[in-house]
């Protein structure tokens, strides 16, 4: 049996429009589930696509092209998902924290939470707790705030900053996500953070447990 959801994955990352358009319609027309084609085609697509970008085998122009691939397969899809998460609003900020200045994994969070259907503001690298308060008072409808951090250094900034977003947000009413490749699961619960994702497409799963809990379980 063909598998659609390989084929729109790697069409994803090195196809074209026509392509994804034909590989849909032809996967749902087979009986393939639109949330199998979503998870396992279209995020599994753009999560290579992730990889191969830290690796330098692919450029930003590479990066967009595959993000206007999977937002034409979401549009194919959405009328039959199951999960209406895509269709919720939520308002998400993300940064990089202060003294780290690597994008690359924020960027492809921020790429595939838009794509799922969340509200981003990027608030871009190097970011520090002030930054985030201050963004927070610029949006005061944001319910997730993301932390990204790439070296081992700036990890410190990350617990302070989840700190300083917690006496800021006592209530609860603004969740916190960190991710990054020197952060841990472990490192995420013992500063209080609400989740933690270790790659992007987890990143929207964890979001969406955390903005919309009624719509996951």
């Amino acid at each position: 049996m063909e598998n659609f959801t390989e084929k729109l994955a790697q069409t994803i990352v090195e196809g074209d429009v026509q392509q994804v358009t034909r590989l849909v319609k032809r996967a749902l027309a087979a009986g393939v589930s639109a949330d199998d084609l979503l998870h396992q085609g279209v995020f599994r697509g753009l999560e290579i696509v992730g990889q191969h970008f830290q690796d330098n085998t692919l450029f930003v122009s590479d990066m967009l092209y595959s993000s206007k691939l999977a937002k034409k397969a979401i549009s194919l899809l959405r009328p039959q998902l199951k999960n209406q998460g895509l269709q919720s609003r939520c308002r998400v900020l993300i940064g990089t924290v202060q003294g780290d200045l690597h994008d690359i994994g924020k960027d492809l969070v921020a790429m595939v939470l838009r794509l799922g259907g969340f509200d981003v503001v990027d608030l871009g690298v190097d970011v520090s707790a002030g930054d985030f308060l201050e963004a927070l008072e610029k949006y005061p409808d944001t319910r997730l705030v993301c932390l990204s951090a790439l070296l081992t250094a700036t990890m410190s900034h990350m617990a302070d900053t989840v700190a300083k977003l917690r006496a800021r947000c006592a209530d609860g009413s603004v969740k916190i996500m960190v991710g990054g490749a020197p952060v841990t699961a472990q490192f995420a619960a013992s500063i209080g953070a609400d989740g933690y994702s270790e790659d992007a497409v987890e990143a929207l799963e964890v979001a969406r447990a955390l903005c919309f809990p009624g719509e996951t379980a």
